[in-house]
Parts: C-alpha cells; sequence; structure tokens
C-alpha cells in the first residue's frame, strides 16, 4: 500500500493512503489487518479522509514495512465482518444529522415567510395527530405534551417556536435511534458467531477440521457444552440445546432426528449430528438483532424508571398549564410551562447513557447483553468466582504423569487425550495440548463418549470401559480402585497440584498431574474490587480442601468452598439472594452454567465453554481480571452520571419554567434553552464514563472521539 506519514508522536502515528477514495469494505479490511498485527495496540480507519491512526508498540519501522507490504486482496477477512462492521451505519447516521441541521436552518434563511408557514404547518399534522391518537387511547403521555405545544403555538401564529420544537425533537429522535442502532450493531457482533473448528464426520471417524472446509451437505458432530455451528437437521443421536441466543427462552429444547438446529444455539447436554444445510450468510447476526431489539434485557430499570416517570409528568405539566392562566391569565407565562417538559430530556437521556455504556465497555473487551446488568453490576455487593479457568489461567499444563499399569506415560496421556478433546474444559484442553506437544497422534479408537458435567469422561475402548475425571467420579461414582500394592505410591502424589485420574475396567492406570497456576493480576484484581465497594468475594471450587485453602490465602477472598459440584454453587446464590444480597458470578466451564443462570448477573470468561458464553449475561474477552474492576467501575460511572443526569434535568428544567412565569423570559426563549440542554445532555451521554488515562489505545480513541464532537458542535 501506497501512503505517507501526516504526523507522528512515540508509539502513534496518522498515516493517509494515497488512493482517491476508501471504501466501508477497504476501511474495515485495513482495520482489521492493523488489529491482527500483535505490534499494534489501537488502530482507527477513516474511510471520508483514507486516513489511519496507529498506536504501536516496538520499532517504527516494523510497523511501516507492515503497511508497505499491505494490500486489501491478500487479507482474509472472518465472514460477516465487513458486512455487518456497523461503519456504513454510522456514516449514514452521521450525513442525516448534518443534513438535518443544514436544511433546517437554510429553510430559515432562504425560504420566503409565507412558504414557511405552510411546511411548519404540514409538519405539525403528525405530531398533532399523534398526540391525539395518545388521548383517544386514554393516555396523557409525551405526545400529547408535544402535541400541545406545537399546537398551541401553529394557533398563536408562533410558526418559529414550532418549526423549533419539531426541529429538536427530530434531532433527539435521530440520535435516540443512531445510538440505539450502533449499540445494539456493537452488541449483535460480539455474540455472532466465532466459531474455529468443527468436528466432520469422514469415513466413519470424527476429524477436528477448520469451519472454512464445511459445506452443505456434510455431517458434523457436536459435543455437549458446544455450540451448533451451522443451520441443519439432526442426522443422530439426541440433545437438549439451549436456544436463549434466538429465542430469548433458557429452557432447553430437545432435538431429536429430523430435528432442526440452528446456527449459535448450544448442545447443554446430550450429542448431535448435524446435517449441514447451511454454511454463510449473515442469518445469526439478524437473528441476534432482531432478538436485541424485541428483548426487554435491553432495558435498565433507569431507563424503565425515566419512561415511567417522563410519562407520570406529562399531566403536572398539563395542569401547570391550565393552573398558570387561570391564574394570570397571560397566554405567554402558561406557554412558558408547556414549552418546557422534563419528559423529552428523561426519555433521551437515560436510554443513550445506559446504551453509550454498553458500547464502552465493549472497549475494554466486556461484552454486555443488557442495561439492567450493568445496574446489577454497580449494585452487587457479592461477587463468586469459579477457581479453575476463571483465578487460574486459563491455559493449565500437564506436568507429570504416574502409571500405575506399567504402561508407559506416553500411552497412557494419548489415551487420556483421546477422551478429552472431544469436550472444551481448561484441564481437558491442557492434557490435549500436552499430548499434541509430544506428537502422540491417534485414531478414534473408542465408542460414543460420555461426559458427565463436573465429574469427568466415560466411554468404552476394546471393550473395555475406560474414564477419567475427577477423585469423587473415579472412585465414588464409579467404584474404581487403587491397584493392590500401589497405595503407598498413589499416597505420596504432591497435592501441589490438580489431578485427573484415568481408569479401566474399575481399576486405577494413572493419575494426570496438572498445574493451575494463579492469574498474576487475580490478588490485586480482588484488592481493586474490595475497594470499590465489594463486601464478599467468594471461591468455590471442586478441587480438594488443601489446594483451595492454599488458593484462597493467596488470593485473598473473604471465604471459599471446597470440593463443591454445580448444584452447590446454584445453591449458595440462591442463598445470598435470599438473604437480600445482589450476587455476581464469574465462570468458564459447563459446570458453572447453573451458577450463572441463578446470579444476578453471570460474567463467562470467553475462553470458556460455548454454553458458559450464551447463558451468561456479561462477557469478558480479555485474558486480564482486571476488566471486571474496569467493569464495576463503569457500572458505577453510569450510576453517577444517571443521578447527574437527573438533578440537571430537574433543576434547569424547573429554573426555566421560574424564570418564564416571573415574565423573565418568553416562550420561544424558554423552548430554545430547554431543547438546547436536552440536546446538550444527550450528546454529553454519549461521552465515554472512565477516565481517558487508563491505557494509551483507550486514550487514542477519546482523542478522535473528542475531535469528532467538535467538529459536531461546529456544525450544530
Amino acid at each position: 500500500m501506497k501512503f505517507m506519514i501526516k504526523h507522528e508522536a512515540k508509539g502513534r502515528m496518522r498515516i493517509h493512503a494515497v488512493q482517491n477514495r476508501m471504501s466501508y469494505a477497504q476501511a474495515d479490511t485495513l482495520l482489521y489487518f492493523l488489529h491482527s498485527q500483535k505490534e499494534v495496540t489501537f488502530a482507527k480507519v477513516y474511510d471520508r479522509t483514507c486516513d489511519a491512526v496507529i498506536s504501536y508498540v516496538g520499532d517504527r519501522q516494523t510497523i511501516i514495512e507492515l503497511l508497505r507490504g499491505f494490500h486489501y486482496e491478500d487479507v482474509e477477512v472472518p465472514e460477516g465482518l465487513i458486512e455487518n462492521s456497523g461503519r456504513e451505519l454510522n456514516n449514514t447516521y452521521q450525513e442525516k444529522l448534518i443534513g438535518k441541521i443544514v436544511f433546517h436552518y437554510a429553510r430559515r434563511w432562504i425560504l420566503p415567510y409565507p412558504i414557511r408557514i405552510c411546511l411548519t404547518s404540514l409538519r405539525s399534522v403528525k405530531y398533532i395527530w399523534k398526540g391525539l391518537t395518545t388521548l383517544a387511547a386514554g393516555k396523557i403521555e409525551v405526545p400529547v405534551l408535544d402535541a400541545t405545544a406545537i399546537g398551541v403555538s401553529v394557533l398563536r401564529g408562533d410558526f418559529n417556536t414550532a418549526g423549533s420544537i419539531m426541529f429538536m425533537l427530530g434531532i433527539g429522535e435521530l440520535l435516540e435511534e443512531w445510538t440505539h442502532k450502533k449499540s445494539v450493531d456493537d452488541l449483535a457482533r460480539t455474540m455472532s458467531l466465532n466459531v474455529g473448528k468443527v468436528w466432520l464426520v469422514s469415513g466413519g471417524q470424527e476429524v477436528l477440521v477448520p469451519t472454512s472446509q464445511i459445506k452443505a451437505g456434510d455431517k458434523v458432530v457436536v459435543h455437549m457444552g458446544n455450540i451448533i455451528p451451522f443451520d441443519g437437521v439432526v442426522a443422530e443421536g439426541e440433545a437438549m440445546v439451549n436456544q436463549a441466543s434466538l429465542t430469548g427462552e433458557s429452557v432447553p429444547v430437545r432435538k431429536t432426528v429430523e430435528s432442526t438446529a440452528y446456527a449459535g444455539t448450544v448442545v447443554e447436554e446430550g450429542e448431535l449430528t448435524i446435517l449441514v444445510k447451511e454454511v454463510g450468510g449473515s442469518s445469526r447476526f439478524e437473528k441476534i438483532v432482531k432478538m436485541i431489539e424485541d428483548s426487554e434485557k435491553l432495558k435498565s430499570g433507569a431507563e424503565s424508571k425515566a419512561e415511567h416517570l417522563a410519562d407520570k409528568l406529562v399531566p403536572y405539566s398539563l395542569g401547570g398549564t391550565i393552573l398558570t392562566y387561570l391564574l394570570t391569565r397571560n397566554v405567554t407565562k402558561a406557554l412558558s410551562i408547556l414549552m418546557v417538559d422534563y419528559s423529552c430530556a428523561l426519555k433521551l437521556a437515560m436510554p443513550i447513557s445506559v446504551l453509550s455504556a454498553i458500547r464502552e465497555a465493549s472497549l475494554y473487551n466486556v461484552t454486555v447483553k443488557g442495561g439492567k446488568y450493568l445496574e446489577a453490576v454497580a449494585e452487587a455487593d457479592t461477587i463468586v468466582f469459579d477457581k479453575t479457568g476463571t483465578l487460574t489461567k486459563a491455559k493449565p499444563t500437564v506436568v507429570d504423569v504416574v502409571s500405575f499399569n506399567g504402561e508407559s506415560t506416553d500411552e497412557l496421556l494419548r489415551i487420556a487425550a483421546c477422551l478429552e478433546e472431544h469436550f472444551p474444559h481448561s484441564m481437558a484442553k491442557a492434557v490435549v495440548t500436552a499430548a499434541k506437544q509430544k506428537k502422540l497422534e491417534h485414531e478414534e479408537m473408542h465408542s460414543t463418549v460420555q461426559y458427565v458435567v463436573a465429574h469427568g469422561i466415560a466411554s468404552t475402548i476394546k471393550q473395555k470401559r475406560v474414564v477419567i475425571g475427577s477423585y469423587h467420579f473415579v472412585f465414588e461414582d464409579e467404584n474404581c480402585r487403587i491397584p493392590d500394592g500401589d497405595e503407598q505410591k498413589f499416597a505420596d502424589i504432591s497435592d501441589e497440584y490438580s489431578h485427573l485420574y484415568l481408569a479401566v475396567s474399575g481399576v486405577l492406570t494413572a493419575v494426570i498431574c496438572i498445574s493451575d497456576p494463579l492469574r498474576k493480576e487475580a490478588k490485586d484484581a480482588i484488592k481493586a474490587l474490595h475497594a470499590l465497594g465489594v463486601k464478599n468475594v467468594v471461591m468455590m471450587t471442586g478441587d480438594n480442601e488443601k489446594t483451595a485453602a492454599a488458593v484462597a490465602r493467596e488470593v485473598g477472598v473473604d471465604e471459599y468452598h471446597a470440593e463443591v459440584l454445580p448444584e452447590d454453587k446454584a445453591k449458595f446464590i440462591r442463598k445470598e439472594k435470599t438473604a437480600g444480597r445482589t450476587v455476581i458470578m464469574i465462570g468458564d466451564g459447563v459446570n458453572d452454567t447453573p451458577a450463572l443462570s441463578e446470579a444476578d448477573v453471570g460474567i463467562a470468561i470467553n475462553t470458556g465453554a460455548a454454553i458458559a458464553k450464551e447463558i451468561a449475561d456479561i462477557t469478558i474477552s480479555s485474558e486480564d481480571l482486571f476488566e471486571i474492576v474496569k467493569l464495576r467501575e463503569l457500572a458505577s460511572a453510569l450510576t453517577k452520571r444517571i443521578d447527574k443526569n437527573y438533578r440537571f434535568i430537574v433543576g434547569f428544567n424547573f429554573m426555566l419554567i421560574v424564570l418564564g412565569v416571573a415574565g423573565f423570559i418568553q416562550p420561544t426563549t424558554s423552548a430554545m434553552l430547554h431543547n438546547m440542554s436536552t440536546l446538550g445532555i444527550s450528546l454529553k451521554s454519549m461521552t465515554n464514563l472512565l477516565p481517558e488515562s487508563r491505557e494509551e489505545g483507550f486514550v487514542n480513541e477519546a482523542k478522535e472521539l473528542e475531535k469528532e464532537a467538535e467538529n459536531l458542535d461546529f456544525a450544530l
């Protein structure tokens, strides 16, 4: 790519692509390319000016060489990314907003007064009709107030005031629609399918292949806890499928042979072989958008409160207008109340604040599925952490394999990996990774694999029952035993590591020792959560008491529970909620799903099981627990902004009413100041909540947004 550097500072440069114009697709391709480079910490591409802002670490020359070698056609962009990027949406609404402003003032300056009167009268019909319709339905709500203000102004011949009211209402509607659509699209994109590899049935065996190799007519196997990657029909198997991503209904649906399977849904229990009907397209994205738009989840308590309060205030505004006229017999003073309604600002600013906060959360790699969950995060006084894969690293490693049957450790590890590779769990991934590192390849030699949540895996190899999993599963549920004479060998295995037990025909054959180190930031993150007002931080794990106690001491949790089952986690959360506490659950595995569903807010780590992410209310994509701290800060800042907005709206508009009734300002001035304050608070509500100095990338993002805001202010 040919380009020139417009200006630069240490670790940051702004470049200009030497081309006549940049299409939306080209801009998104360049942005994807930049984000995929490890040296780039932040990037933003401006299609209108053919510019790109790049923040980076390391050598400047490396970035220059990357840009020189870049060609649009050489970049393989993930399916659906360009179509659903949101870039065209933003540009469309920017043009609408600027066009509306320019047209409004051009009309006032250019058109003769009689023509303006006719146009204003025609435009007022829509608002008056809406008000009459609302009134006919027995409701005295915001449309009635708007219709009254516009209608009275028209009847008095004050067409400038009527035009200004309609202009500001139109701006408000446009801004709300824009923010809502952008937030919904951003949310839908983060919820869209992201499946890298699937199990393809080939030659009677299951083969792990990239999704790009799948075509219509292929059969893919979806194991318990995994996401269904394509639309299709069930060819084999039976399972309970969670379809909440499409229907909003969390109750799983039973799927049998010839049932329709939908991409993006998750197998909660059982196993399915899907005959693929459709492999691509944006249907998944469109379905999610519709689900979000139809869902009440997007509405927070603050939004509902604002909406109801706005409607409740309408009769008082009308009553105040009538009372003022009866007492003063002054139409001008009465209109001063009518021109200033609290409802407009309340209904506009609150949803924008919430939706903007959801958008901002995405900058911190956090996907929030609804405003009410942000409120719950701000109010939460109890946080429950799963240990494995949450407080500990998502990539545990195998450090030892202890043989109890005389077979080589490599052979035992190979058998374990053959079973574990079918299921989404950090411990399973550790076994599979260890086998790959030793190049222990294998053929599928077992029968149907049964996965028992929070316990282990069972199957049959060469007519022998093979189980692998926890101590409870292997020794208590399956009644396996330690080989005679190996009791001391078993007792000498270090408690420093987590253990997986492998048994064949009821006899222990191997113990796999797995290092599951804590995340380096875990202790500091928990300390930060305490500082932010979280009273009780709890750790719950299926590990033994000794290991759990050591981890609890190291990270600084307030209490811990060891050797717990999935239902125990959910039971604990129910008890806390009954006691009046607001509870957050953070987990990553299939075994965490009951607790994630039970909590006021369920937060899933993105590296975890698909069903955990599906059920969770919030998903964290980063490998950093401080994203939870940022989420808490963001939610608290949103609560403060909403409270501040309430105080300002009530105080400022009350002042306008007093000044208008006292005769100090005219209704036209009141309307202008009211509408300008509404627009101002709405624009302010669209800005970022957290300080700009948190990370370099976010600083740069904030600076660019600030520049765009300045341009918008100039246009206004």
